[in-house]
């Protein structure tokens, strides 16, 4: 699937991409690794798209893991990936609060396009550890999960809500009439 409005800017590409040489950036989805493997085991996932895949740490932590699913990376600091595509479940773990303001409705347009079954997103309310090059912190957006909610909500439905230490992630679904936008 390729894209039609842009979900990142040139600079904060290339800011992305620095950042991403720092070995200990883009390790949340370890965490969230058993998590994934579970929902792949419950709804029969056969294809993942990991938006915002970064190093591929979930990827690694699935194969180390033995599970066998068809992975589809995408991140627009690793152009070599190629643009987000669908697949049975979507992940977008700890990606969200790194998007540039302005692109953020891009970005949740490209997630409702790609997620035809489930979609699951982490998305941290706070500052992040680290800082971009030019001295912002890493986490764009700062917003509490009720600034998150209605934003997703326009475009999926809620299947499950978990709080987590520094913000919350959820199980998605596409509204009905939504898939394919």
């Amino acid at each position: 699937m390729s894209q039609i409005q842009p979900v990142i800017s040139e600079t904060y590409r290339q800011l992305q991409q620095s950042l991403h040489e720092n070995p200990n950036y883009g390790v949340a989805s370890l965490g969230f690794a058993p998590l994934v493997q579970k929902l792949i085991a419950q709804f029969k996932v056969k294809s993942l798209s990991d938006y915002g895949a970064g190093k591929q740490h979930l990827r690694k932590a699935l194969e180390a893991a033995g599970v066998a699913v068809d992975y589809r990376p995408y991140d627009p600091a690793f152009p070599d990936y190629g643009g987000p595509v669908s697949a049975d479940l979507v992940c977008c773990i700890d990606v969200l609060e790194h998007i540039e303001p302005e692109f953020l409705a891009n970005v949740l347009d490209d997630l409702a396009a790609i997620t035809t079954h489930r979609g699951l997103y982490s998305i941290h309310t706070g500052p992040a550890t680290k800082h971009l090059a030019d001295g912002r912190n890493a986490h764009l957006i700062q917003k509490p999960s009720s600034w998150w909610l209605p934003q997703l909500c326009e475009r999926f439905e809620i299947d499950y809500l978990q709080g987590t230490s520094g913000g919350f992630f959820v199980l998605v679904s596409p509204r009905k009439g939504l898939v394919g936008v």
